[in-house]
């Protein structure tokens, strides 16, 4: 199903528009989408898995959903037969119809998945969707704050605008989508695949160091003038260092919307002598700066975010101006499906329920299932406070082999990571070779030092918990 439009336009996005995308990329998202029927958007059809949509399993992860004998009413929207969370998208937003839609059909899927199973612990887990239209999260988390015990997966691009409400209500949060620095490190948040501001996975420009280490002491950066595209590229600029890179002093920086000609700030580019350009642009500015770039002869590595983690972005992909565009990946590759493992039990689960499939939707598949295991482990009991403090005894998070090794508890990114290459109209994974699998290393999880400009307003403590928007 194709939400986002024709991807081939090369009219300038608008503003608003591609700040979803911007922010996708801070929160490791994107818009990649399969086709209901499974297939993976890129001119394939996704096998699916021997266990089918109604297993008791979840790749490895054993499921956290059965039956049980619930009483009692411990908590807002917790009662003696059901459970009620909350869960959300932007696809409202009528400059991009659809925005994350594949985070809410995950969402939907599973819980359906689960309460064929029993609920939790006996008690059915009900539902409330909330359409965030982007720029509506507060109105939404007013209204969750009266009606849910949770919310769980959702994936609102500007979710740090309505943080002060919930904070302000006590709701707790395990969201698929961060959306924003305000969100990485708040309170009452555990997000299954963290992006905190103050650590960063560097396994991919690890990975590109290792393979063209020349080249990447020659870094050049190009990044759209938003300040979630400003805080990524901060700690890509004071993390990256540590595997090799070196930044040239050449950074071209340029309105979010994009610009009608991007050769003049390719141009300087190349004269600056960059072999290396890390961007964190949208796919859109970013099709049309390959375009550009082809045409002044300047042909670089780049090192892109996930948000170009998009079919249409392979698809459009016809003349080969992409075909040195690579990117980091925590999540195992939608391409690699193998019945009995948790890409596939994702894939069968969400397909049968009639939704589609995406790397976001992977992101709420994983909070949804991490929410359900604290939930389970909560017994009748089933409190906030101690779903809560499950959540933050949770160290070593795949989701059942969904993702690589997370520590949700402690709020860091993993030790190990794939980086994911364009290749003709496709996507492959470059390293490591075998696909599905990652490399792993302690020295991939690096603090960001100095800190990037916004974290002094977000007022951490010791435990790394941001108290901006807190009310007392």
């Amino acid at each position: 199903m194709a939400w986002r439009g024709a991807r081939g336009r090369r009219a300038v996005a608008a503003v608003a528009a591609a700040m979803v995308v911007a922010l996708l990329a801070a929160g490791c998202g994107s818009g990649r989408s399969a086709s209901k029927d499974g297939g993976t958007g890129g001119g394939g059809t996704a096998p699916t898995s021997a266990d089918g949509a109604g297993a008791s399993s979840f790749g490895d992860l054993q499921s956290p959903c059965g039956t049980g004998a619930p009483s009692g009413s411990p908590d807002q929207a917790v009662d003696a037969s059901s459970v009620t969370i909350g869960y959300g998208d932007d696809a409202g937003y009528q400059g991009n119809p659809g925005s994350n839609h594949q985070m809410s059909d995950a969402v939907r899927a599973l819980i359906d998945w689960c309460n064929q199973q029993g609920g939790i612990n006996g008690r059915e887990v009900k539902g409330i969707y909330y359409d965030a239209r982007i720029t509506e999260v507060n109105n939404v988390m007013t209204e969750a704050c009266s009606q849910v015990f949770m919310l769980v997966g959702q994936g609102f691009a500007l979710g740090g605008s309505g943080e002060v409400t919930r904070l302000g209500c006590g709701l707790p949060s395990v969201p698929g989508l961060l959306g924003g620095s305000e969100v990485a490190n708040a309170p009452l948040m555990v997000a299954p695949a963290p992006q905190p501001v103050d650590y960063m996975n560097v396994e991919g420009a690890a990975a590109l160091a290792q393979a063209f280490p020349a080249e990447v002491a020659k870094a050049g950066v190009m990044l759209p003038n938003f300040p979630a595209t400003i805080d990524f590229t901060q700690r890509a600029e004071r993390t990256f260092t540590t595997v090799g890179w070196q930044f040239l002093d050449c950074t071209q920086t340029y309105p979010i919307s994009g610009v009608t000609d991007f050769r003049p700030f390719l141009q300087k580019l190349k004269d600056c002598g960059a072999e290396v350009v890390f961007t964190t642009d949208t796919a859109a500015n970013l099709e049309n700066a390959l375009d550009a770039a082809s045409q002044i002869d300047f042909h670089p590595i780049w090192m892109a975010t996930s948000s170009v983690y998009d079919a249409n972005f392979a698809g459009w992909n016809q003349h080969g101006n992409a075909d040195k565009v690579y990117f980091g990946n925590v999540f195992t590759p939608l391409e690699v499906i193998t019945p009995g493992t948790a890409n596939a039990a994702y894939v069968d689960i969400v397909t049968a329920h009639g939704g589609d499939t995406s790397y976001t939707g992977q992101q709420a598949a994983s909070a949804f299932l991490l929410w359900a295991t604290a939930a389970k482990a909560c017994g009748n009991e089933l409190t906030r406070a101690c779903v809560v403090q499950q959540l933050k005894g949770v160290h070593d998070w795949t989701a059942g082999g969904l993702s690589s090794p997370q520590d949700p508890g402690t709020n860091k990114p993993g030790q190990c990571g794939l980086v994911m290459k364009v290749e003709g109209t496709g996507f492959v994974q470059w390293r490591p070779d075998e696909p599905g699998q990652f490399t792993c290393d302690p020295s991939y999880l690096v603090k960001v030092d100095p800190p990037i400009d916004s974290v002094a307003s977000l007022r951490l403590d010791s435990d790394r918990i941001a108290h901006k928007n807190e009310t007392g």
